[in-house]
């Protein structure tokens, strides 16, 4: 099915042109049984339409020589919850990014309530604990836990949730399943959703008909849940993110651009 594509000329961009309706009923609360049955939506620029199919069938759009870069960053469960010490108050901690062998800078909530030098106890027997240091420039805290390097990182296994959207109200039965099947290098608090699509099949059938991939890092951070505030999307401030790109991805998206080929990121955080 063809839709021809409707040209619009802006002078800039505003938050309010992304507004649009989205009935509740239409938010997949759960994943599908099989990740690349998801439905896909194709802009044909060239012929000025949209195609609708299945992201099974994501080959048919692409040629032999292309490459496709992928985000392999692996979400841990940043998602703490926690209370004061003294007094027991509730809070909940959002881990951004480490600081050091025992430091995360963190998203605290209720942030008024933690003062700096305020103790925060995680798990039943309060077993990981951390000191409320410094706050930063997006309104985040230093956190000094009382573990670290193997031993933090066990306990923020244990104890962590995975920091899903608002509005997946559906809490999440299998950990993996909020994984893309390439994910290696831990780091996110939230996945680039636009790879869990792909199966090893499917990479599988993409290698063997010519369609090469390549492997990015970036660490999804505070700016995922960050409201964007700003009436002008130029405007709008972003918190700073971890990546690492190899010289041999720089490389072979030089020669595969060099010899005519397309380089088609997997994602926003691949591009």
């Amino acid at each position: 099915m063809e839709f021809p594509i409707e040209k619009k000329e802006r002078t800039s961009l505003h938050v309010s042109d992304f507004d649009y309706e989205l009935p509740e009923e239409l938010i997949a609360q759960e994943p599908l049984a099989e990740r690349d049955h998801s439905r896909l939506l194709v802009v044909d620029k060239r012929a000025e339409s949209f195609h609708h199919t299945l992201f099974s069938q994501i080959g048919a759009w692409l040629s032999p020589g292309d490459l496709l870069v992928f985000n392999d960053t692996k979400v841990i469960p940043a998602r703490l919850w926690g209370r004061r010490l003294p007094g027991g108050g509730k809070v909940e901690v959002l881990l951004l990014s480490p600081r050091s062998a025992d430091q995360w800078e963190a998203l605290v909530r209720p942030g008024r309530k933690v003062p700096t030098g305020q103790t925060l106890a995680f798990g039943a027997d309060g077993e990981l604990t951390a000191l409320a240091e410094e706050r930063t420039a997006f309104g985040g805290r230093i956190l000094r836990f009382n573990r670290q390097g193997a031993d933090l990182r066990a306990s923020i296994m244990k104890l962590g949730e995975v920091p899903l959207p608002h509005y997946i109200k559906t809490p999440l039965q299998n950990f993996d399943r909020y994984q893309t099947v390439y994910a290696r290098t831990e780091g996110s608090v939230a996945a680039p959703t636009a790879g869990l699509h792909f199966t090893p099949e499917l990479l599988q059938e993409l290698n063997a008909a010519g369609i090469k991939t390549a492997y990015l890092t970036l660490h999804v951070g505070l700016g995922t849940f960050r409201p964007v505030k700003a009436e002008v999307v130029e405007e709008h401030q972003m918190h700073t993110e971890y990546f690492q790109i190899s010289t041999e991805l720089a490389a072979a998206i030089a020669a595969t651009k060099a010899a005519g080929h397309r380089v088609i990121a997997v994602g926003t955080t691949s591009v």
